[in-house]
């Protein structure tokens, strides 16, 4: 097996459960390994179910698989227990910024030395022979650096081991007899115990400094805490002038109606007087008319008097109809203040640049043990060391899930920024089971939670179980807009612009939390819940 790639192996011969090298390694029908003792850890918390999963690909099988040794991966998995053990410490190879043995083949060990004398810098191993032999007793060995060639003179080949107060530059033992004749020298340690002193002055000004630039950097904190504090009353401020304004709204729209009810009954009266004064008249015309052609003139002389009188109590009052006259006083009111509104907005938004309503932090109680926690609880990163977290039944033990401890019941968007191998974004009911690989308990494979999928080639929305590819490159700043309420639910990718990803439209029953599940990933989270229009 090659040097150079046997990290690459471990990896791959890594149960993907512990993330160690595998134990007893077993293959499920899908085709994944895993250790003998984690599959089974993981599915024994099933062994009253009857559909068990693949902890990576998801594929379930009915009933249990029997578990039966991987014989030729096993036998992989020792040789390279075996190779591991014989080869030397990673720690012990030269990485970025080591100076490396320059007599080493192939991969380059880390120099422990360096020899003014041969110019060339050693390993252990390699630095042997000057301890030994009496042939480099004489050689100076100095801390392995990589810039030995500086530490020589240009004109003699010398080691600079004096230097010159007179050009303040490091010379040789030659240079004195040369071109630094009769100048003030002294050895390089005297005057470094000389710098030193300055140096140590020097330090203690800088030390000075940060302190005030400290100092001033807490005001400035304290200072920006407060134009937090007072952005979040200026939003109670405003959502109450808008509950203000509603109620208001109300009333007037109630106070019109009540007017409008008023008049148009009046009218409406003067309608109905109207038309049977029309139809009395229309009458007696009738009768009028036949009574002018009779030729009794005893009847048309008794009839005439009855005929002839007027037919109500007498005119009815003038009527004026104009829609705008009985609203004028209220629209004129409505429309000042509509202006003085606008005034006071153009004025106050200019002092606001952020709006917060609270802040959101992940809850340890749930976290899975191989994810941690950065102080704050606001950032997650998947590790392999399994973390001390005390046992507690919210705690997810078989993803590596954690949820947020605020549920959101209203209007809210966060942003989560991610890089690795992959993570799901979700939201979800408190109610999501905890316990075991089953998908009720998998962010997306259930109807208690909803999730995206991303990884650095594609994106999928999960929910129920059931996927959707979202046909957009991946972004590493995922942006979420929840309208509880209303029951939308949106993911957006991040950048300069925001662009929509996927959108639910459904109705939530109760509070949501945000989830994250980290697969080799490390999320960080911007957990301010901040109004914005879509």
């Amino acid at each position: 097996m090659a040097e150079g790639g046997g990290l690459l192996d471990q990896e791959h011969l890594s149960c993907a459960i512990c993330l160690d090298l595998l134990k007893d390694p077993v293959t499920i029908p899908c085709g994944h390994s895993y250790c003998m003792g984690c599959i089974k850890g993981c599915w024994i918390q099933h062994n009253h179910a009857s559909v068990y999963s693949c902890p990576q690909c998801r594929e379930t099988f009915t009933p249990r698989p029997v578990f039966k040794k991987n014989t030729m991966l096993a036998e992989v998995v020792e040789k390279l227990k075996i190779e591991l053990q014989a080869a030397p410490p990673a720690h012990c190879y030269a990485g970025p910024g080591d100076v490396a043995c320059d007599f080493c083949t192939g991969k380059k060990r880390k120099a422990i030395k360096s020899c003014l004398v041969c110019l060339a810098s050693y390993c252990e191993t390699h630095l042997q022979p000057h301890y030994e032999s009496p042939a480099f007793k004489k050689h100076k060995l100095v801390k392995a650096t990589g810039n030995l060639q500086e530490k020589i003179c240009s004109h003699h080949d010398k080691v600079l081991e004096i230097y010159c107060c007179t050009d303040q530059q490091c010379i040789c033992y030659m240079c004195t007899m040369d071109e630094h004749r009769g100048h003030d020298t002294v050895s390089a340690a005297a005057e470094r115990t000389e710098k030193q002193k300055q140096l140590g002055a020097t330090q203690s000004k800088f030390q000075q400094r940060i302190q005030e630039r400290e100092k001033e950097l807490q005001d400035l904190r304290q200072a920006v805490q407060s134009l937090k504090e007072g952005v979040q009353d200026s939003e109670i401020v405003v959502i109450e002038l808008i509950h203000s304004i509603e109620r208001r709204h109300f009333e007037v729209k109630e106070l019109i109606r009540d007017q409008e009810k008023a008049e148009v009954s009046q009218a409406e009266g003067l309608l109905e007087r109207l038309e049977q004064e029309i139809a009395e008249l229309r009458r007696r015309d009738a009768e009028l008319e036949q009574l002018s052609h009779t030729e009794d003139h005893i009847h048309f002389l008794q009839s005439w008097q009855s005929l002839c009188a007027p037919p109500g109590p007498g005119d009815l009052p003038s009527i004026t109809v104009s829609p705008h006259v009985s609203f004028e006083a209220v629209r004129k009111s409505v429309s000042e203040l509509k202006e003085r509104l606008k005034d006071i907005c153009k004025v106050e938004l200019v002092k606001i640049s952020q709006i917060d309503a609270c802040q959101l932090t992940l809850d340890h109680n749930t976290a899975h043990r191989n994810l941690r926690l950065s102080e704050g609880n606001r950032e997650v990163t998947h590790v392999r060391e399994i973390q001390s977290y005390p046992d507690h039944p919210e705690r997810f033990d078989c993803w590596e899930q954690v949820l947020g401890r605020e549920g959101l019941s209203g209007r809210c968007y966060w942003e989560a920024e991610w890089s690795g191998d992959g993570v799901y974004i979700a939201v979800s009911y408190k109610e999501i089971s905890r316990k075991g690989g089953s998908h009720d308990s998998g962010l997306g494979y259930n109807n208690k939670s909803w999730s995206l999928r991303c990884s650095p080639s594609s994106l999928y929305f999960w929910h129920n179980n059931e996927s959707t590819k979202i046909p957009v490159p991946p972004s590493s700043k995922i942006g979420v807009y929840l309208d509880h309420r209303a029951g939308t639910l949106s993911f957006y990718s991040v950048s300069n612009t925001m662009t929509l990803l996927h959108r639910v439209q459904t109705t939530f029953t109760h509070p949501l939390y945000p989830g994250f599940w980290v697969y080799r990933s490390y999320v960080k989270l911007s957990l301010n819940m901040i109004e914005r229009d879509f």
